[in-house]
């Protein structure tokens, strides 16, 4: 793989990896839960501090093959800056949800709104990506600069709650 190609990539790649990261340590809050109220055994059902843990988990998990794929897209087919951006604030606000839901749920919901507008940044710069192909295939006119202009200047937008 050549140094350009790799330079185009690293961001999101880095940002993958923090997800990981962040993904190993929901597992490990859950297991030490589990441990805790439940012996050695992993078992679905127990306190209510285990059921807060267990769902806020699978909720992440649920929702963790979504933040993947828009944010590889949006990457590779838009602009790798905005996109690697927009990635580790959806960490961000995963983590606050994450927490959030372990306390009172209701201190959950304005992380996983938070959430759901930055998948929906990534998924608007996917399709941007896609269009800017198919008008390069039809048209022969390319708004790839136009395109990382206007998603580099909305992303910031994405620090306003």
């Amino acid at each position: 793989m050549d140094y350009e190609t790799l330079g185009n990539i690293v961001l999101l790649a880095i940002v993958t990896l923090i997800s990981v990261v962040q993904n190993g340590f929901f597992a490990h809050k859950l297991e030490h839960e589990s441990k805790t109220h439940n012996g050695w055994s992993f078992q679905r059902t127990g306190t209510l501090a285990f059921e807060r843990v267990y769902t806020a988990n699978q909720n992440c998990v649920d929702a963790y093959p979504t933040f993947l794929v828009t944010l590889w897209s949006a990457g590779l087919l838009c602009s790798q800056v905005p996109a690697a951006f927009a990635g580790l604030m959806y960490l961000v606000v995963r983590q606050k949800y994450f927490v959030g839901y372990l306390g009172e749920r209701t201190q959950s919901t304005r992380g996983y709104i938070f959430g759901k507008r930055i998948i929906l940044f990534l998924f608007l710069m996917s399709l941007a990506g896609i269009l800017n192909y198919f008008l390069i295939l039809v048209f022969g006119s390319d708004f790839e600069n136009y395109m990382k202009t206007i998603a580099t200047t909305i992303s910031p937008l994405l620090l306003i709650p």
